[in-house]
């Protein structure tokens, strides 16, 4: 089951990210126009948002209706804006932009997947199993490797048919194979007392602003790393494509660690550690460095620290969230994280606009980590110790070990 929901995302993730490697490039040939710094990131911002906000309604659909039902359901619902942008938007900038508004149906994945997998393992194994899944980011750097390739290749059309078809074959053996966990008991409240409900969790919240930095961080370098290292750098759409690739392996390998580690040490020195380090990096990212020494290694200690991160935030609400309730507060989580990935691309082409320098963007980036990092260490902490001071309560009391 694992192995079937991480391949799904992976694939899903694949799709969501096809348009970001592009931007460069229609910018670089005049396919659409005259297109601006700007326009590029929100071209590549909108499938974001869109898959971001959609993961609150997919996640409470998947604590209804099960991740069984929901992956197929998902992937094959993303084949159709696939094969709109092939067939009818690649020469219109406004059409590009309706095609990536259906194309976030991917980015909703996430939220049918956490769920899914975290039912099957017991709760001291759940930060790596969701981290394993959680791997599954990785279909973006599938997406850098090919989708340029493709496209200048063989075809324009050719990186959306293949993930189309890919898509298709996946969505028939999910519903072949995919089976929800056994005792899996679905609620029977209504879909928005499911969210009010959820999102007034302390943990929500807190995991909210997690996870805004952590996977928004990650999103964000990898749908506009390319532009960025185009623009800053002089690099070639290709060679800038290959880079983000490496950005988000990085990510990818550090996630399931970051779940591993949390299951050991738990979750919150995992993220102390991770934020502590994106504001290092940002911090030497922001002074301009040489890329084939300081700026590589800047970028891909952010990568790691950030894939770790995710992958904490993940284990923490296994660990404090009723299993019948993780559906609802992924949902809501990963909402949080695609708009921490949707707003620093528009900040990033906004600032570099207005000054020729991205140096704000990575300034305010540092910043912000710096302020998750206190957030951390004092009220997640303190979420942390509560919850787990209430379930030693409860089995200490008379039958509360039978009951737990």
């Amino acid at each position: 089951m694992l192995a079937v929901a991480t391949l799904g995302f992976a694939l899903n993730f694949w799709a969501w990210a096809l348009i970001s490697p592009l931007g460069p490039l229609f910018r670089e040939q005049g396919t659409l126009g005259s297109l601006s710094e700007s326009d590029v990131a929100l071209m590549v911002a909108v499938p974001v948002i869109v898959g971001s906000l959609g993961r609150i309604v997919v996640g409470a659909l998947t604590d209804r209706l099960g991740g069984r039902v929901m992956f197929p359901l998902v992937s094959a619902a993303t084949i159709v804006p696939i094969l709109f942008l092939a067939f009818f938007a690649l020469d219109s900038y406004t059409l590009i932009l309706v095609g990536g508004f259906f194309l976030g149906i991917a980015g909703t994945s996430f939220a049918v997947g956490v769920p899914f997998v975290n039912a099957w393992f017991p709760p001291e194994r759940r930060g790596l199993a969701v981290g394993i899944f959680g791997a599954g980011m990785g279909g973006t750097a599938i997406s850098a490797l090919t989708t340029v390739k493709l496209y200048t290749n063989v075809g324009e059309k050719a990186p959306f048919l293949l993930t189309a078809a890919a898509l298709a074959i996946y969505a028939v053996v999910a519903w072949v194979v995919l089976r929800d966990a056994p005792g899996r008991t679905p609620p029977t409240t209504s879909l928005v007392q499911r969210v009010v409900a959820n999102a007034r969790l302390p943990i929500s919240w807190q995991a909210c602003l997690l996870y805004a930095v952590a996977f928004g961080g990650y999103v964000a370098f990898s749908v506009y790393l390319p532009a960025y290292l185009k623009t800053d750098y002089g690099l070639t759409p290709a060679d800038a494509a290959n880079r983000m690739a490496g950005f988000v392996v990085v990510a990818v390998v550090m996630r399931p660690v970051g779940g591993w580690l949390s299951d050991r040490i738990g979750p919150v020195p995992v993220l102390a550690a991770g934020y502590a380090v994106v504001v290092v990096g940002a911090g030497v990212a922001a002074t301009h460095p040489i890329l084939e020494h300081v700026g590589t290694v800047a970028f891909l200690a952010m990568a790691a620290a950030l894939g770790s991160g995710s992958g904490a935030t993940f284990a923490l609400i296994a660990r404090v969230t009723e299993p019948s309730r993780v559906g609802g507060v992924t949902g809501l989580v990963g909402a949080a994280g695609g708009l921490g990935g949707f707003v620093p691309p528009l900040v990033m082409g906004y600032v570099y606009g207005r000054t020729d320098s991205y140096a704000i963007g990575l300034w305010l980036l540092a910043a912000t980590a710096a302020l998750t990092l206190l957030l951390t260490l004092t009220v997640v902490r303190r979420t942390e110790r509560e919850h787990a001071a209430a379930i030693s309560a409860r089995s200490a009391s008379p039958g509360g070990a039978r009951s737990a």
